[in-house]
């Protein structure tokens, strides 16, 4: 039987983030195949995880920096390794190579790091993003955590061009992997009339999403309110702070509701869905969530890149605040734009994020590189000398650490 290691940035919460989405769909296509899954972690369980063992996946406590690690992965001896962000691969990758150099090893990007970093740096810049922002010390960290691994998985074809043409990343060492979605057939969406007020969500510890919260309350929405007066929007999202509690206006008619529940339901029984991203990278799942639910939505040029190929929109995107609030009104209250917009909606997803053919194409690219691995690996020569330099020194920053704790626990 096949056997795949997954290692966690942390455990998947799926209620909370597109990422942990992200990763239930990987789990569950690899389950799927009759695969045996193991998803490993050093972080903290959260009462907000997903039960993976009642799926039947595997499920391993591991630590940082310590040796137990390479006795763990050589006993399991995986086939394959998933490396959940780049910082995960940095911590593990060089022990997995050490120890179980036969397995493919695979990073999962979730969205580009440096790209939401770049983009949030020009932002309070003022300035577009440009090779400065580009080509940062987190840049180094990612892009070479990518070089490294045999197949990187990216959920944006931006991210891809990006990757290859800035970066100069050879495109055999990437594969365009969006979300993997079930068909939309749009008959059981709730109907226009019984829709009531805009929507926006997103989990609050991610920086773009906290910024679009002030962004609409400070400009977007009183714009919104001059042209809807009883205009009424209900803001959703996982791990609210006090700060944004404090948000809340129920004169104005911004109402701070934080955890969801469930995000699908309270989605489905707006009419629009708002959210005017000013930075950020990746897909956005709260975009997806909203054509899946058949609700509309306006959003910026972040906000849909790399969604909808040549497709039509599912609503409208602007960058402008004057142009987003007054499209905002027109799309809530003209019911055939509405419906329009639903439709391109569907039509986006059952087109782009099919779950079937996107999985399948994954699992063949997979087998084809595991027959071939060796001749794979001597066309990266900058990867195996990015590995090389890393079993040299991180390894021993890493004993060192180990070392240390170990003194400081026969200390105490």
């Amino acid at each position: 039987m096949t056997s795949i290691l997954i290692i966690g940035y942390v455990w998947p919460e799926p209620d909370s983030s597109a990422a942990g989405s992200r990763m239930m769909q990987l789990i569950r296509l690899f389950l799927d195949q009759g695969w045996s899954v193991t998803f490993a972690s050093a972080a903290v369980a959260s009462s907000h995880m997903a039960d993976i063992e009642a799926l039947g996946v595997n499920k391993a406590c591991i630590e940082l920096n310590s040796r137990s690690f390479d006795e763990f992965v050589g006993q399991l001896d995986p086939d394959m390794v998933v490396f959940d962000r780049y910082m995960i691969e940095e911590q593990f990758g060089w022990r997995v190579a050490q120890q179980c150099p036969r397995a493919l090893r695979v990073l999962d990007t979730e969205d580009l790091h440096c790209l939401r970093g770049a983009r949030h740096e020009a932002l309070k810049a003022g300035r577009e993003v440009g090779a400065q922002e580009l080509n940062s010390e987190l840049a180094m960290r990612e892009v070479a955590a990518i070089l490294r691994c045999d197949l990187s998985l990216v959920i944006s074809d931006f991210e891809i061009g990006l990757l290859c043409g800035h970066y100069g990343v050879s495109a055999k060492l990437l594969w365009h992997l969006p979300f993997m979605l079930p068909q939309v057939s749009g008959a059981g969406f709730i109907p226009y009339q019984e829709r009531q007020g805009y929507i926006s969500i997103g989990n609050f510890r991610h920086a773009p999403n906290w910024d679009a919260v002030l962004y609409l309350k400070n400009t977007l929405w009183p714009l919104i309110r001059k042209r809807q007066a009883d205009a009424r929007l209900d803001v959703y999202g996982a791990y609210p702070p006090a700060k944004a509690m404090r948000l809340h206006d129920v004169v104005q008619g911004f109402h701070v509701r934080g955890w969801a529940g469930d995000a699908h339901r309270v989605m489905a029984r707006a009419r629009v869905c708002l959210a005017p991203l000013r930075f950020g990278a990746g897909l956005k799942g709260k975009l997806v969530d909203a054509m899946c639910c058949g609700t509309p939505n306006i959003t910026t040029r972040i906000g849909a890149e790399a969604m909808h190929a040549a497709l039509p929109w599912s609503g409208i995107v602007t960058d402008d605040p004057k142009t987003f609030a007054r499209s905002a009104a027109a799309l809530y209250r003209s019911e055939s734009q509405w419906r329009q917009a639903q439709e391109n909606g569907v039509r986006i997803i059952n087109t782009l994020y099919d779950g079937s053919r996107l999985g399948a194409q994954l699992l063949a690219r997979i087998a084809g590189l595991r027959e071939n691995l060796a001749s794979h690996r001597l066309n990266n020569f900058t990867g195996a000398m990015l590995q090389h330099h890393t079993l040299q020194s991180t390894r021993y920053m890493a004993q060192w650490i180990e070392a240390k704790n170990r003194r400081n626990g026969e200390g105490a």
